[in-house]
């Protein structure tokens, strides 16, 4: 008997669950992988389609999908003409699900995709969950030294600005709610910062976000992060959400100690010499100024945008 609601599991109909597998260079292992998902998810009784995206591979993980297609009845393999990155494939395979609930995850063995199930259930068990995040517990990627306190630092940037404690905020698996997510995957990166983008504008229009807890598996084949140009990347999309959705959280602390550094910085100018302010003390408060009407701009384009 299996634990989860039953969904016509027939394999014929609408699916219930649509699963979109980016695959570039997994030749490897793609087949493992598209196993285990299809082995978890047939085990319950969930009506799904996976859809495994080539990202215009340059090894056989193509050829070998076209192969494995007939033996996986819910598999659905999409391809590419050219290289797109993860997230324009998660955001096409999105828009082209026909799922209720869309789950992301990746083909490089590293996330237990035989949870789906779980996370799914999740959000079917709470109808005020949007989206269910696979929270890792460790760091197995390359350059961990890197990438620990990296991903610390964005993360609790990330949390300052929405307000939000994020145990993490870039995880590849994650299943959500299709039409919850629709309004926001123009907004989606074409690389590996889409995770980020859908965490952020969920929270950031106050969609609840559930966190489970998962193990985190060292990756099988080559790692495509590449560190400095990735995590510049993430920087810049965890600013831009919150900008896009909240921009006095970033421009208005900046105005303001500006502004304070300006004004203390002019009562001392007065006190050493009543009759001579610095250009600097102006640059100052200018700056502060220019700054804050700026926030106030932007606020007012956000508010207006959504119709507040």
């Amino acid at each position: 008997m299996s634990p989860f609601p039953e969904h016509d599991g027939d394999g014929t109909g609408t699916p219930y669950v649509t699963i979109v597998l980016p695959c570039y260079n997994e030749q490897d292992h793609v087949i493992k992988e598209v196993e285990r998902i299809c082995a978890a998810m047939d085990a319950c009784d969930y009506r799904y389609e996976l859809l495994a995206i080539d990202d215009a591979s340059t090894d056989d993980t193509l050829a070998r999908l076209r192969e494995a297609e007939p033996a996986f009845p819910s598999l659905r393999v999409i391809t590419f003409g050219h290289n797109g990155g993860s997230g324009t494939v998660r955001r096409i395979g999105t828009q082209r699900a026909r799922g209720e609930i869309v789950v992301w995850t990746d083909a490089d063995m590293t996330y237990p995709n035989e949870r789906i199930p779980e996370l799914v259930a999740i959000l079917e068990r709470d109808p005020d969950v949007a989206q269910v995040v696979g929270a890792r517990s460790q760091e197995m990627g390359t350059h961990r030294f890197l990438r620990v306190p990296t991903k610390w630092l964005i993360r609790k940037i990330a949390e300052w600005l929405t307000n939000t404690r994020i145990p993490d905020l870039n995880s590849g698996l994650r299943a959500f709610r299709r039409e919850v997510s629709l309004p926001y995957l123009r907004l989606l990166p074409p690389g590996f910062s889409c995770v980020t983008t859908i965490t952020l504008a969920f929270l950031s229009n106050q969609h609840r976000v559930h966190y489970e807890p998962i193990v985190y598996s060292k990756r099988s084949g080559d790692s495509k992060f590449h560190f400095v140009r990735d995590a510049y990347r993430y920087i810049l999309q965890v600013l831009r959400m919150v900008m896009y959705f909240n921009p006095l959280k970033v421009l208005m602390p900046v105005a303001l100690w500006l502004l304070g550094i300006g004004v203390l910085k002019g009562v001392y100018d007065v006190v050493s010499d009543p009759v001579y302010i610095r250009n600097n003390t102006i640059m100052l408060v200018m700056t502060g100024l220019m700054i804050a009407s700026m926030a106030l701009l932007a606020d007012l384009i956000v508010r207006s945008r959504n119709g507040s």
